[in-house]
């Protein structure tokens, strides 16, 4: 399983993207252009002390991306999403992509997408920040359809009976 954004706009979501697939053993694919500068130095920052960045991959665009992407589904995340979350059957192989923050992904990358999924909010609200939707659907992922040799934390636990 990866995790993928395409042209961010927000440094900080990114490195709060490189601790979630560091934290969870995922690959993180940035596709670009973004809209700040990818160097070492900025990404090291963003990181903070989560070492080395051997699990980031960044494309200079979609082309490039989509070229270097492994076999499996690509599993997109919008708020126009045509499954719920819940309701969604992840594998192993899945790349969990997110578009950018001010503009969503383009009729292009919804094309090529295998699924569209929605993470369900309140009536009402816009939609949730792209680290927090990230950090959900790996979450979300992960426990549904762990990688092989995949680490237990990641297992889901059964509910514990109210006391």
């Amino acid at each position: 399983m990866r995790l993928a954004l395409f042209q961010p706009a927000i440094p900080q979501n990114v490195g709060a993207c490189i601790r979630l697939s560091a934290c969870f053993g995922l690959e993180l694919d940035v596709v670009g252009p973004t809209a700040f500068r990818m160097d070492d130095r900025a990404m090291k920052r963003a990181a903070l002390d989560y070492g080395p960045l051997s699990h980031l991959t960044v494309h200079a665009d979609w082309d490039a991306f989509q070229a270097a992407r492994p076999p499996g589904r690509l599993i997109l995340f919008t708020t126009k999403g045509a499954t719920p979350l819940p309701d969604f059957a992840f594998r192993s192989g899945d790349v969990l992509l997110f578009g950018s923050e001010p503009t969503g992904a383009p009729d292009f990358v919804h094309q090529a997408a295998d699924a569209r999924v929605v993470i369900p909010i309140r009536q009402g609200a816009r939609s949730l920040n792209l680290a927090v939707s990230a950090g959900i659907a790996v979450y979300a992922a992960t426990t549904a359809a762990p990688a092989p040799g995949a680490d237990p934390v990641c297992a889901p636990r059964p509910l514990q009976p109210d006391a």
